[in-house]
């Protein structure tokens, strides 16, 4: 076996009739030899005797791997065509299952070959009436033993990966099922939903969503990093696509989210925005906050701005107002007049109009909101009236409502700036 593939390529015949005399007198024995390996096996790995069917598995795998080892050495069979026995396969899958790694499955194989060479490579020298040619047919066996392990190790070791591969999906899948399901207000098993999603539907539910325009953003990890932020370690993470993320955190008490948004702020990178529902108990707290996390990213991306992250009770009003575009459109254009364009002094003259308002009316403390001269207030007032067609003190409270409406949408709900157009 010069090759260290072939049984006996290249060996005097002599040594090629004594491999095979060999390999055939083993084969008698393999129930004997399996039983022993079997037992080799599980005093090194006790994994291997968890269950009964378990141990079922890794007796045929030892007995069906030794069975057509010995029949390709005693046909001269290049190892190249081993394939791992079916036993061996469902070995593999079996492994993927419980949950073991694939550093414990090919541990098997290693300790399995060990077996061989200590305690059956041995009992070759006896089987070998000729002293001389006990040493190669010992040494070729044992290459060929290596060989054939390597070669179907690698195999096993692929359906072990392709099994935990289907196991993840059909998890997957049954997350994505069971979050949609709650999502859509469907009737759901709660205590089959928990198990399923490993999260909480009693307690208080804050939902977010992350999204980003780039594809090489690790948004598992920043969603981790905004759950722990907003209290749990353990959030019910789901993507929506490559560029985005929904996320759950379950809390015995609702967060407040005003005082944790620097904090949020902090682990939220430039390329990613949050938006974050308002806490609610249960799962229809589950349901009800996703939807305002949604409606949340909604809102910032018609304006096309936003701060990196978003609680609803920020834009709620905005929302509420959005829902119908060309109508929230006619509605600040009514309400601003000329005011309801896309330009720079138009802006600076509505930022004036929203301090003033938020002010009630009082100049000084307006001025300091904004850092400007109090008779800079009082200029851009008077201007943003002139354009307004009407004073400040008109229909307050729809005045209110479409600056808080540009302030959050911007353009998409203003006229182009002709000066740009």
């Amino acid at each position: 076996m010069g090759t260290g593939t072939e049984a006996g390529a290249g060996l005097p015949p002599a040594v090629v009739a004594s491999m095979r005399a060999v390999a055939a007198d083993l084969s008698v024995h393999v129930t004997v030899h399996a039983d022993a390996m079997l037992a080799f096996i599980v005093e090194r790995i006790p994994e291997a005797g968890a269950d009964d069917e378990l141990r079922g598995l890794t007796l045929g795998s030892c007995s069906s791997n030794l069975e057509a080892a010995l029949s390709m050495i005693r046909h001269g069979i290049d190892v190249g065509a081993a394939t791992a026995p079916v036993t061996a396969l469902e070995h593999a899958r079996a492994m993927a299952t419980r949950g073991y790694s694939v550093d414990v499955m090919l541990r098997f194989y290693r300790i399995g070959h060990a077996y061989f060479s200590e305690r059956v490579l041995p009992q070759i020298v006896g089987l070998v009436p000729d002293p001389a040619l006990a040493l190669p047919v010992v040494a070729d066996l044992q290459r060929y033993a290596f060989a054939y392990v390597d070669r179907v190790s690698s195999e096993v070791a692929a359906e072990y990966v392709a099994e935990l591969e289907r196991i993840q999906n059909r998890a997957r899948a049954a997350r994505t099922d069971a979050v949609r399901a709650l999502v859509e207000g469907d009737d759901v098993d709660l205590r089959r939903a928990e198990q399923t999603l490993s999260h909480r539907l009693t307690p208080w539910q804050t939902a977010f969503v992350c999204w980003t325009g780039r594809e090489d953003v690790d948004l598992l990890r920043l969603g981790g990093a905004v759950g722990a932020v907003l209290g749990s370690r353990h959030p019910l993470l789901v993507p929506d696509g490559v560029q985005a993320l929904w996320g759950w955190v379950a809390t015995p008490v609702a967060p407040d989210l005003a005082d944790l948004l620097g904090g949020l702020g902090d682990v939220v990178p430039g390329s990613i925005q949050v938006s974050i529902g308002t806490p609610a108990s249960g799962a229809s707290g589950f349901r009800a906050s996703h939807q305002q996390a949604q409606r949340a990213r909604r809102v910032v991306e018609l304006s096309g701005r936003g701060a990196a992250v978003t609680t609803y009770a920020e834009i709620a009003l905005a929302d509420a107002m959005s829902v119908d575009l060309d109508l929230a459109r006619s509605f600040v254009a009514a309400e601003l007049g000329a005011l309801a364009v896309d330009g720079r002094r138009e802006e600076q003259e509505r930022q004036v109009l929203l301090a003033v308002l938020d002010a009630q009316g009082g100049l000084a403390a307006a001025a300091e909101a904004l850092g400007v001269h109090r008779n800079t207030v009082l200029q851009r007032l008077r201007r943003a009236e002139e354009r307004r067609s009407r004073p400040a003190t008109e229909r307050v409270a729809e005045l209110h409502a479409a600056l808080r409406l540009v302030q959050a949408l911007g353009p998409a709900v203003l006229a182009p700036d002709p000066d740009h157009s």
